[in-house]
């Protein structure tokens, strides 16, 4: 099979996309050049030959072939390369397509595997027919059946974001990280404000407020509307043993999450989301590369008790009851914030000595009453539950995340401790999965428990670990055993 021929039109102009920023810099940064806009055009023209030469060259040597057992690649223009990705390690099957692909009628598909550390395996491009048929036929041939005609089971709808969800989300999407935007724009805007006022004291005292406020005002725009973007039209359906989902406005995506392949499950919640009664639902399989962090989000936001509802039809645990860290911790997180807040104080004091600004440096004394406010919410969200299937982790205030790991996907049990951990006897039980990051990343854990506590939990969730394994193989072989009774049309291929 070979890639759809507008793959290489589209492709040669992604590539002079990309460069079009350094031409531009080449042509107007370069006196010796000039040009101008003839210039430009002329090098993108020149540019836009070279790699739509290559890219039918690419093309002409590009093919793929699907079997009942791998998906062969071949490819490569300088150097081939061959490759065959075993269907049965194939974990997630992902189909995105922006406007320009909508309007070509072509799709991007790209294939995850158990274990890889980046995307297997990406077709640019195919048809969009031929994106839906490869997306059903890997998702037939990972179920075991090997019959081409036969009927795929009815979808069953899970979830479908309304739009006053929609709405909600783009309120309570807000991505904090892009406020570190407002270190950036401040100094630049504030000056030019400043200038309208006499005093210059005044007007930083007055225009700086305004301009972090009014930064932080469109930040928060912005994420909310790249939130509703990324979640038009969400979609969240169950057919077989596989969720699949599809969203997106600009540029939609569609893909598989097979239920077999869950490693976690995480409900969170921000501030916000949480004063409405709302959170969201994330689904972490082992598949995905470290950018994607090996999430799908299963519900982008609803009310929570139908996230709760929705998280249990995927992995059937029981009511949740937290127990919490020794109040000892607690005593911990005062004297960590305690310690931030003096040193805020002693810092806004000494530039207030030194350099002998007429400010009001005292106002940092108001952080002193918040500590212990601050080190209780941290307190009050952590905690964990140990359930007979499943060990579920609670932490974070601005965030909250709860997350619920099998017994049998667990790979790693470490319980690690701080120096500071150390002074008061706590320790951290770090909970380590296929779909998580590691012991350096981000990792299920249960923060600041009794060191003596934690090394029991560790011993339990190890052996609980190994119990479950024993169950699920017994299982396995029950079904194998009975599959093969039936008769050979049904065992399992």
């Amino acid at each position: 099979m070979k890639l759809d021929p507008l793959s290489v039109p589209y492709r040669a102009g992604e590539s002079v996309v990309r460069l079009a920023w350094l031409l531009v810099f080449f042509v107007f940064g370069s006196p010796a050049v000039g040009g101008g806009i003839s210039g430009i055009t002329g090098l993108v023209g020149a540019w836009f030959v070279v790699t739509l030469a290559y890219q039918l060259v690419y093309y002409q040597r590009f093919e793929y072939e699907l079997t009942d057992e791998t998906l062969d690649i071949r490819s490569g223009v300088v150097s081939r390369r061959n490759r065959e990705i075993p269907i049965r390690r194939v974990q997630n099957v992902d189909v995105s397509r922006n406007v320009v692909h909508r309007l070509l009628g072509i799709a991007q598909i790209n294939l995850e595997t158990a274990g890889g550390s980046s995307t297997e395996a990406s077709l640019k491009y195919v048809s969009f027919e031929e994106a839906e048929r490869l997306q059903s036929e890997l998702g037939r041939l990972k179920r075991g059946e090997s019959e081409p005609g036969t009927e795929p089971a009815p979808e069953r709808d899970l979830f479908t974001i309304t739009p006053k969800e929609l709405v909600l989300l783009g309120i309570t999407g807000i991505n904090l990280r892009l406020l570190s935007f407002v270190t950036v724009l401040l100094p630049i805007i504030a000056p030019s404000l400043r200038e309208r006022f006499a005093d210059p004291l005044l007007g930083l005292a007055v225009t700086a407020p305004i301009a972090a406020v009014a930064i932080v005002v469109v930040t928060a725009a912005v994420s909310g509307v790249l939130a509703v973007t990324n979640y038009y039209g969400f979609r969240l359906s169950r057919q077989n043993d596989d969720l699949q989902y599809e969203r997106g406005l600009l540029q939609r995506f569609s893909g598989t999450i097979p239920l077999e392949k869950v490693q976690t499950l995480t409900i969170s919640e921000n501030v916000i989301a949480r004063r409405i009664g709302h959170a969201s639902l994330a689904v972490e399989t082992a598949g995905y590369a470290p950018s994607d962090s090996g999430s799908q989000s299963a519900v982008p936001l609803a009310a929570r008790d139908r996230v709760v509802t929705l998280a249990q039809s995927v992995e059937p645990f029981e009511e949740l009851s937290f127990e919490r860290p020794p109040n000892r911790a607690r005593y911990r997180y005062v004297v960590r914030y305690g310690l931030i807040a003096l040193i805020a104080i002693g810092v806004t004091f000494g530039a207030n000595r030194l350099t002998q600004l007429p400010f009001a440096w005292y106002v940092t004394l108001g952080l002193l009453p918040v500590v212990p406010v601050a080190a209780h919410l941290k307190w009050i969200n952590i905690g964990y539950d140990v359930q007979s299937e499943y060990i579920v982790l609670a932490e974070g205030f601005w965030t909250h995340t709860v997350t619920v790991v099998p017994y049998y996907r667990v790979q790693t049990v470490v319980d690690a401790q701080t120096v500071f951990q150390r002074r008061r006897n706590l320790a951290t039980l770090v909970v380590d999965t296929a779909g998580s990051s590691g012991l350096t990343g981000r990792q299920p854990r249960a923060l600041d428990i009794d060191e003596d506590r934690a090394a029991a939990l560790r011993e339990q969730v190890a052996d609980r670990l190994q119990e479950s394994l024993l169950t699920r193989r017994e299982q396995r072989r029950r079904e194998r055993l009975e599959s093969i009774a039936a008769g050979p049309s049904a065992e399992p291929t």
